[in-house]
């Protein structure tokens, strides 16, 4: 049996010498063995088919790949369309109320506690609002991602330690669960 699932890979091609090709990550994941492979904007998503493997091992799988084949390490967080599905449907916000600019899911590589967002004060980040889901955090940031003080408090490596954090928009996030669809 297959999954559908979708390979975010964090940091790349935002900038920086950290550069992928999608073409030739495409390659990379079907000499993987990884069967229809179609990648999704220059910013590090990839949707596949796997009949063997699950997320964990596929995203490390993908990563060695990556670091072996461009020289350079990168995060990867592998996640089926089940998954994908229930983070869109569980958001917090009126998403279809909203431009795509101003909601953001972040997804972790595990589950992350409220304890580890103790420290901020959310009524000081206002109209900036976030919520915790299922290994994922939701952002509405009004004035967009790289105008909000609240974003840039989220990634400090305090509050991301231990975990692997990468935000898609919510353009991006409806693309993946599409594109996951088997």
């Amino acid at each position: 049996m297959t999954t559908t699932y979708a390979a975010l890979l964090r940091g790349i091609n935002v900038g920086g010498g950290r550069k992928v090709p999608m073409a030739d990550l495409r390659t990379l994941l079907a000499d993987l063995g990884l069967d229809d492979v179609r990648t999704y904007l220059q910013s590090g998503q990839a949707v596949f088919a796997a009949g063997h493997g699950d997320e964990e091992s596929l995203a490390g799988e993908i990563a060695r790949a990556v670091e072996e084949h461009f020289g350079f390490g990168v995060d990867v967080i592998v996640r089926d369309h089940a998954y994908l599905r229930a983070i869109a449907d569980a958001c917090p916000f009126p998403a279809a109320d909203l431009e795509p600019k101003q909601l953001h899911a972040t997804y972790f590589s595990a589950p992350v506690t409220p304890d580890r967002f103790a420290e901020i004060d959310q009524e000081a980040y206002l109209p900036e609002e976030f919520r915790l889901g299922d290994r994922a955090l939701y952002l509405y940031a009004p004035n967009g991602l790289g105008r909000s003080k609240l974003a840039e408090h989220l990634s400090k490596p305090r509050i991301t330690e231990g975990v692997i954090a990468t935000t898609r928009n919510w353009n991006t996030v409806v693309k993946l669960v599409e594109m996951t669809r088997a």
